[in-house]
């Protein structure tokens, strides 16, 4: 161990490194702290979250580590073999050296993470914006679930280890480092394959433009995408390295020859190495970029939820009141508006902005300008792509809130859409055409559209009698679809009416400078007054310093496990770019020998290098780059559901991250090509 201690102190360093993450984590999603602050319970399920792919993941990349290691000692084992030591000599080094490996990574990685687990405390708190505490604490639980989880790891790679030598003899052990030095054929197949494997899952990202299907469709692509990389790096990567051999004006000069043709024998083996590096750096950039985005954009989506100090969301089942005399829905939701202005006035100190509107809601399917609201559609709502949730409001209450002097004539109306576009230029409800004028381009936050992951669709009308007509008209369709429907089933047809027909909603909001607790009771005051209305109702009434806490918790849980895990994936990348340096190092080292007996300068062993690093490992942070551009539309459309919208945001975000990505990748790999260079040379 200690005279490969170029091998084996990355491997312990990552060793280290992996439980000290792993256990910061667990520490953190124990830690009682969560229990105290606001929106600490989506902050523990993050981390549980994080927990569970980082158990994973710390098993696929130790293994894949010990790969390199394992690879390089062979040749050692099988000298020992042929001196005379046996399977069973060779068994009892590998167990020492395994047990002295996992003491000293569950010890070192125990220990500085009990050291900074107090740091990421402060900074998980800080991201959800609650008080501080600085009491240290220890978490037995934790290390318990640290050390039982990475016993099992090491244990596992100690069996896999005992395996390779005891199913090689003493000839494949010496010559495991040169196997494979055959010539590899550049399999054109697999390398189209690749191409087209990711021509069609850049063609999805694009194609597809709602963001339930994207949702569906994201891991799908994300396979595909994996998939793609690795046949294109180790068999598109051995076609280029054949396309620069025939490139004579190329190929046949110093700085190019060794290393072009090194890399020709090594890259159907090494390729996978460069694949890895590269979809390790795109899930990092995808991630990081995301979760900043998120984090620098909450305090807009909290603006949407809750876009006043008070909120109220209220509903009535307007089938409920069809057999009502005398029910008027636009007098109904005055009066409310009125009562609960009043309330706001006697029990706060001030109100301010207020901001108020009504009308009908119903979710349904739009199609080619038709809106249906047949009952198979609203079964299926939420599992259709076309599926839309639809707001009529008189242009009275558009004008006034965003204080401008439409018009509009019968028949015709105006249109604002969430997350999607609405292209026709007429909207059919039933037997109703509504003729669009204008596409307006901003409306009032709603916290009904923001919740929901399918786009919204307002359409303001003349005035509240045309809002009335497009009821009964909705109704009277739903009335023929349930009729149709369930004649022959013996269901209540009246219920079902009722269950499916539409919805006249409130949405009404102000501020105030009073406390959390004077705005509590202004809440209690108004569910009070609503429960004991006689009609039946829903609403809900949100405090933004409430729900500001649980928002807090959920997106700064996402934004601080996206650090975590892009510390550890990022890490992944660096080792295994070091053990690449060093592997190719070491496989090179003889070529230059006999390169530099002929005349090869240290000069021009140099410019070889370089020449390599321009060649190969700029490719996967290239690929890694495309493959950002192109996963941006399906992020774009899964951050709708969190009702992110800030297109804007998202490109800039995906733009820092890849410039200070690629400076970070550069740094490093000048640093790990010294080592290469100091073997080599």
């Amino acid at each position: 161990m200690k005279n490969n201690r170029r091998l084996y102190l990355p491997y312990l360093l990552t060793g280290m490194m992996m439980v000290m993450m792993y256990y910061i984590v667990v520490f953190l999603s124990k830690n009682p702290i969560l229990n105290e602050v606001g929106g600490g319970d989506p902050m523990r399920t993050m981390l549980e979250l994080g927990s569970g792919v980082l158990r994973i993941f710390v098993l696929i990349f130790l293994f894949y580590a010990n790969s390199f290691l394992i690879r390089r000692r062979k040749k050692e084992f099988g000298l020992y073999n042929i001196l005379g030591m046996g399977k069973g000599n060779l068994a009892r080094v590998q167990f020492w050296e395994s047990l002295i490996t996992a003491v000293l990574a569950l010890t070192g990685g125990l220990l500085f993470g009990v050291i900074f687990s107090k740091l990421a405390e402060l900074v998980m708190v800080n991201i959800m914006r609650a008080d501080v505490g600085y009491t240290f604490s220890l978490s037995i639980g934790a290390i318990r679930s640290t050390a039982q989880w990475f016993a099992v790891v090491y244990l596992l790679i100690f069996f896999n280890t005992l395996w390779q030598v005891r199913c090689s003899n003493p000839v494949e052990l010496l010559h495991s480092e040169s196997a494979g030095e055959k010539p590899p054929k550049a399999n054109w197949v697999l390398a189209a394959t690749g191409m087209l494997i990711l021509a069609a899952a850049y063609f999805m990202a694009l194609k597809i433009e709602d963001p339930i299907s994207a949702l569906v469709w994201f891991f799908v692509a994300v396979m595909m995408v994996i998939a793609a990389t690795y046949l294109i790096f180790i068999a598109g990567s051995v076609a280029l390295c054949r396309i620069l051999q025939k490139r004579k004006g190329y190929y046949y000069k110093a700085s190019h020859f060794v290393s072009v043709s090194s890399m020709s024998y090594r890259m159907k083996r090494n390729g996978a190495g460069l694949a890895s590096i590269c979809i390790l750096s795109t899930i990092v950039l995808v991630m990081l970029s995301s979760t900043v985005c998120l984090y620098v954009g909450e305090e807009d989506v909290l603006a949407k939820r809750c876009p006043r100090e008070v909120n109220l969301n209220l509903t009535f089942p307007g089938g409920e009141f069809q057999a009502q005399e005398n029910f008027q829905a636009e007098k109904q939701l005055q009066e409310i508006r009125e009562q609960v202005g009043e309330i706001a006035a006697k029990c706060g100190d001030s109100v301010t902005n207020i901001l108020s509107y009504q009308g009908i809601a119903i979710a349904g399917i739009l199609t080619n300008g038709q809106f249906q609201t047949d009952t198979f559609a609203m079964a299926n709502v939420y599992s259709n792509t076309e599926a839309w949730q639809l707001f009529v409001f008189p242009l009275e209450d558009y004008n006034r809130i965003m204080g401008q002097q439409e018009t509009l004539a019968a028949g015709e109306a105006l249109v604002y859409t969430t997350k999607r576009d609405y292209k026709e230029d007429t909207l059919s409800l039933g037997e109703q055409t509504f003729h669009i004028v204008k596409r307006v381009p901003e409306f009032a936050a709603n916290a009904t559209d923001s919740m929901q992951i399918f786009p919204s669709l307002f359409l303001f009308v003349s005035d509240f009698e045309a809002v009335d007509t497009v009821y009964e008209e909705l109704t009277a369709q739903i009335g023929r679809s349930v009729e149709e429907e369930y004649r022959d089933t013996g269901e209540d047809i009246g219920e079902l009416k009722k269950t499916f027909a539409p919805e006249y909603c409130l949405f009404y909001g102000f501020d105030t400078d009073d406390s959390e607790e004077k705005q509590t009771q202004i809440k209690e005051q108004i569910q009070e007054f609503l429960q004991n209305k006689p009609l039946t109702m829903s609403w809900h009434c949100d405090l933004r310093t409430v729900e500001s806490d649980d928002f807090y918790g959920l997106y700064g849980g996402l934004f601080f496990l996206g650090i975590l895990l892009g510390i550890v994936f990022l890490f992944a990348a660096v080792l295994i770019m070091y053990y690449k340096q060093i592997s190719e190092g070491y496989e090179d080292q003889s070529r230059y020998e006999i390169m530099r007996k002929v005349g090869m300068t240290k000069r021009d062993i140099r410019k070889s290098i370089n020449s390599q690093m321009l060649t190969v490992f700029l490719l996967p942070l290239l690929m890694s780059g495309l493959h950002l551009a192109f996963a941006f539309p399906f992020v774009q459309k899964m951050l709708l559901m969190f009702g992110l919208t800030d297109t804007r945001l998202l490109i800039m975000g995906a733009g820092v991250c890849y410039l200070i990505y690629a400076l970070f990748y550069m740094v490093v790999y000048r640093i790990t090509s010294r080592a290469y260079y100091t073997i080599v040379s």
